[in-house]
């Protein structure tokens, strides 16, 4: 057997060292994602011993954008969409444009061309999927309305890319490039320069539209069928492969064939999915592939990272770094607060922005093969891209810093009709009516509720629960952060705080001070826990009755305070067990037939 493996190597040096570094940067409260960093750099090139191989640590990170974009698609729908697109289509394009102006700026200071200019601008004008959806995720956003409007300015920045990638070929004798280019690439991606300007983007928009069709008119009824099937063979390996099979599968055909990106791919596919009422499941099988090769992910990003290129070109990197994250976040915030969006919404919106990841990679790489963008400019983008990703989080901090600040400052300088956040009926920049519902973007209202059951998380389980309360008629509110499931509670007629519970505002509005008990049906054993030692803290008297999937997650929550914790399995078997000894019972006193 051959051992020289670089995949193998490449494989265990970098998820091994991102799980040092990230275990490290964990214990001191950093991000562990910084830890990702530093191990990429650790075996990159650019520092002494183990050199893990590049080429392939940036294949295995764009396997971990397909898995990433096709679970945000499992939790989207074409609706979604649609419903942020007064903001998401004119925002993004804005903030492109302003953006690849700075870039251009400052590259014009440096003494570069005008293509390298329009290169390097439009590098640091669109984020890192990776990055944003990440930090969506771990604040459990995805689903909220925020979320949606960051998922689709994603999207249509993506397009935008899509549409550069192509373009840039065509041009590159007009931009300055030193050599004329015909065709850049084998991929179906590029076109050839002959077809002219308009010709490259007609035919690319035309493939664009193509492969949304073949998705709304085939895929829509191959991609659940090939689901429902595989599920009625009863294999859970076979589903698991089939829903990897489907979102890879998909990814690459779209970029081959119809020249969309692959992580544009993949989320298509994902949406398309999630019209299957397997959706779940899908989403579930998938997560810890997501997980792992996202990790690669930032693990290849730094690997491409000279660390020396911070004593070398000190001031143009931190030139660089200000486009990025103050340059950029202004000019998203200011067109949000425009469209009249609440002021936590263009926060929140900014800071997801203000990073640059895989296609400012891809763009820089392409002008410098194009000899449109110098060296150097690939070298501030990559250092731009390291530490905006590193500062993300900070940014983040930073927003739950301004936010009182600037919604009392708001408050007092704006004229009250033009303060008031739209209702969910309205669309983007129309007032809502004094009788209309307002959605509140801040901390949610306390409730009035006392001697009551808080119950956190209202999907399968929370549901079963909700509903018996409900039959039994004993008070309860419900803490949940998925704007469909809010709208569902809302017309079943249950109270609900809108968020998360970890967050000591959201769950302080559910006044645990008063309440009787505390129903974690949620499965996140830790973030459980955060509740169970806030819940706690708030009543020490308060019932606390929770849910896991093992014996040392049982542990861990009755460990925090936890007085009651239910485990599925255990009930399962207690379930079976009894129904097997209701059955022995009832034969035993079935008479026994005469003998004759």
């Amino acid at each position: 057997m051959p051992h020289d493996t670089p995949l193998i190597a490449t494989i265990v040096a970098g998820l091994g060292l991102a799980f040092v570094f990230g275990a490290l940067a964990n214990r001191f409260r950093i991000p562990p994602l910084v830890g990702y960093l530093v191990a990429g750099v650790l075996v990159g090139p650019n520092t002494p011993g183990f050199v893990a191989d590049t080429g392939l640590a940036n294949e295995l990170a764009e396997i971990g954008v397909i898995l990433l974009m096709f679970g945000v698609g499992l939790h989207f729908s074409l609706k979604d969409l649609l419903s942020v697109r007064a903001i998401a289509v004119p925002g993004a394009i804005v903030q492109i444009g302003f953006a690849t102006a700075l870039g251009a700026g400052l590259a014009w200071m440096l003494g570069w061309s005008m293509g390298a200019g329009l290169v390097f601008g439009l590098a640091l004008s669109v984020a890192s999927t990776v990055v944003l959806l990440r930090a969506l995720q771990e604040r459990r956003l995805i689903e909220t309305e925020r979320g949606r409007i960051a998922v689709g300015w994603l999207i249509v920045e993506d397009l935008a890319m899509v549409l550069a990638l192509v373009l840039l070929p065509a041009l590159a004798g007009v931009l300055g490039s030193q050599e004329q280019v015909e065709v850049h690439s084998s991929s179906l991606l590029s076109l050839p320069a002959s077809y002219g300007v308009w010709g490259v983007v007609g035919i690319t928009l035309a493939k664009v539209a193509a492969f949304v069709v073949v998705m709304l008119v085939v895929g829509r009824r191959v991609i659940p069928w090939i689901l429902h099937y595989v599920a009625h063979t009863g294999s859970r390996e076979l589903f698991r492969l089939a829903v990897l099979a489907i979102a890879l599968g998909v990814a690459f055909g779209a970029a081959k064939l119809f020249g969309v990106s692959l992580a544009l791919g993949a989320f298509f596919a994902g949406m398309i999915m999630s019209e299957s009422e397997l959706s779940h499941r899908a989403a579930e099988e998938s997560l810890p592939l997501r997980d792992a090769f996202s990790v690669l992910f930032f693990v290849s990003v730094g690997m491409l990272f000279d660390p020396f290129s911070l004593v070398s070109n000190g001031w143009p990197v931190l030139a660089t770094l200000a486009i990025i994250v103050i340059g950029k976040s202004l000019a998203a915030f200011v067109i949000v607060v425009a469209f009249r969006y609440p002021i936590a919404t263009a926060l929140m919106i900014s800071a997801s922005l203000a990073q640059i990841g895989e296609f400012s990679f891809i763009l820089a790489e392409l002008g410098v093969g194009l000899k449109l963008l110098p060296e150097q400019g690939r070298d501030l983008i990559l250092a731009g891209a390291i530490l905006s990703i590193v500062l993300n989080p900070l940014m983040f901090l930073a927003v739950d810093w301004m936010k009182p600040w600037l919604e009392r400052r708001a408050g007092k300088t704006a004229p009250l009709d033009v303060a008031k956040p739209i209702g969910p009926a309205t669309e983007p920049g129309q007032l809502a009516s004094d009788a209309a519902p307002v959605k509140e973007d801040g901390p949610p209202p306390s409730t009035a509720l006392t001697g009551h059951s808080i119950l956190v998380g209202y999907g399968r389980v929370g549901s079963l629960v909700g509903a018996s309360l409900k039959e039994a008629a004993l008070p309860f509110l419900v803490i949940e952060d998925a704007d469909k499931t809010l709208a569902k509670l809302k017309d079943d007629g249950i109270e609900t705080v809108s968020g998360n519970a970890a967050n000591s505002e959201v769950f302080a509005a559910a006044n645990p001070d008063g309440a009787k008990r505390l129903i974690l049906a949620i499965p996140n054993a830790f973030e459980a826990g955060q509740i169970v030692l806030r819940a706690r803290a708030a009543n020490p008297k308060i019932n606390i009755i929770a849910r896991a999937h093992s014996d040392a997650e049982v542990e861990h929550l009755k460990g925090l305070g936890a007085d009651t914790v239910i485990m599925g399995e255990r009930e399962i078997a207690r379930g079976i067990v009894e129904e097997v000894m209701e059955g022995k019972a009832e034969a035993a006193e079935e008479p026994k037939a005469p003998i004759t």
